[in-house]
């Protein structure tokens, strides 16, 4: 997997007529330390590969080779490796890749795309998968991996979920919302379970959407709602639609009317997401009453689709045989969010935007769009960090919230007031960003997904990093049970 890059351009050696190209090689399959070797190094030199930043699985290297044939090969952790999915021939040293680099006046082969010029900033890494050598499947075995999928969870329960030991934090309805936001600050959190003292019951969910839309009600000119009256005002004020906030917006307006969405321990995992997926909720909490009426809950645990995704991941790590789609790569299924190509339509476009752009902008997108997360991207749509909607719990410290203006107040701003004092301020953060490659095989997709935290993966192109799609926890859910 390889391309021609453009990042110094074509170079001239000392010798008259002879070009250059700067060609990049990427090896997508991890390892501790890669490195490269081919006929340019006459197979004696050893060129380090670095891997890519937020990818740690992705290493590349950036060579400046002479137009023609060339045969290169990895050194992964010891051992010589080729890449399958890439011209191979056997020669003297093995099977080993191949590329062939034009001149100017030579036709662009197959092996490059022909949207793509050699020469260009952009890298073949987008096209490396080439339609013939993705490996298809048919759709008897994509259901049969569905059905077995849908087998273990209709017969595994919630309990599965439960850690061994941890704690739960809940909010009771009458502590001030200014407070309220302070607790989901310091305890590292963006919701929490709300407990009314007098109905003996819990009755809701405080989320970062609400502090959002607290946000926006504070910058709205014409609200009536100060920073002041934050110290007076209830969650349950809140939640009760005391305060004045745009109902235009439909999704706002189901979630202040809808009952509590919840589980109990012995419900099954696979009603557990249906659950999720019909009432679009990113935390489900899981309560027990060993009372007939339902009286003095317990609450057990906050459910995710992160940890039935990895419940998943468990039972068949040593069996992904039995599911052939988990080894088909993401770009080959319809699965997740992807940024059309021209020409091409897209039904739900990925929301993307500017370091310099307003937070007020990116807080109205999140809310409009329906979307937990934004991407930030470059003038090239490089990705650069992600804004999530969590990150809005950040504004507490300090009464941030207090001092800032949303319209004033870039994104790249607002990611710095939310980094702790100990860790690299500005973008390129590559903690924040979680990535994949359009390459990926589902089950490595779905890996990722299962670390606690990890909502979305922004589909990058290697090297690039351009953004090319976006695939979330729920996005993988409906396509394993079909939905």
């Amino acid at each position: 997997m390889f391309g021609s890059g453009s990042d110094s351009g074509q170079k001239h050696t000392g010798v008259a007529g002879t070009v250059l190209m700067p060609t990049r090689f990427v090896w997508p399959y991890g390892g501790r330390r890669v490195l490269l070797s081919g006929s340019f190094t006459r197979w004696q030199d050893h060129i380090t590969m670095s891997p890519m930043e937020g990818c740690p699985t992705v290493f590349q290297v950036v060579c400046n080779l002479t137009p023609g044939y060339h045969q290169y090969k990895f050194f992964v952790d010891g051992e010589w490796r080729h890449d399958e999915r890439q011209p191979v021939v056997s020669g003297n040293y093995g099977v080993v890749n191949t590329i062939f680099l034009p001149r100017e006046s030579d036709a662009i082969p197959e092996l490059f795309s022909p949207d793509v010029p050699v020469g260009s900033n952009m890298d073949v890494d987008n096209d490396f998968l080439r339609l013939d050598a993705v490996p298809q499947i048919s759709q008897a075995e994509i259901e049969l991996s569905r059905q077995r999928i849908s087998a273990f969870l209709s017969t595994h329960t919630a309990y599965e979920l439960l850690p061994e030991s941890g704690k739960v934090i809940a909010l009771d309805v009458n502590l001030p919302v200014k407070q309220a936001f302070h607790v989901l600050y310091e305890q590292g959190i963006s919701v929490a379970p709300l407990w009314d003292f007098f109905k003996g019951q819990f009755v809701g969910v405080l989320t970062a959407i609400d502090f959002i839309l607290i946000l926006m009600e504070l910058g709205n000119h014409g609200s009536n709602l100060t920073e002041e009256e934050l110290e007076t005002h209830s969650i349950s004020a809140w939640k009760g639609g005391k305060l004045r906030i745009n109902r235009q917006i439909d999704c706002n307006l189901n979630s202040y009317s809808r009952s509590l969405v919840h589980g109990g321990p012995y419900d099954s995992l696979k009603d557990l997401a249906l659950r999720f997926l019909q009432n679009k909720v990113s935390t489900l909490p899981i309560i027990h009453s060993s009372s007939p009426d339902g009286s003095f809950p317990q609450l057990l645990h906050l459910a995710t689709l992160s940890g039935i995704l990895k419940c998943i991941c468990r039972h068949f790590k040593h069996s992904s045989s039995s599911l052939p789609i988990l080894q088909q790569p993401i770009c080959s299924i319809p699965i997740g969010t992807w940024v059309p190509k021209i020409g091409e339509s897209s039904g739900k476009p990925v929301a993307m935007l500017r370091p310099n752009a307003s937070l007020g902008a990116a807080l109205s997108l999140l809310v409009q769009a329906e979307v937990s997360a934004i991407p930030i991207v470059d003038d090239n749509d490089s990705l650069l960090d992600i804004y999530c909607r969590s990150d809005i719990t950040a504004l507490a410290k300090d009464r941030a919230y207090a001092q800032i203006r949303l319209d004033e107040l870039s994104i790249h701003q607002a990611i710095q007031l939310g980094q702790d004092a100990s860790s690299p301020h500005g973008l390129f953060n590559g903690q924040r960003c979680q990535m994949c490659l359009r390459s990926d095989p589902l089950h490595k997709v779905m890996e990722r997904l299962s670390v606690p935290g990890a909502r979305r993966l922004v589909i990058v192109e290697a090297g690039s990093k351009r953004v090319e799609g976006i695939i979330s926890v729920t996005d993988v859910f409906r396509f394993l049970l079909g939905c």
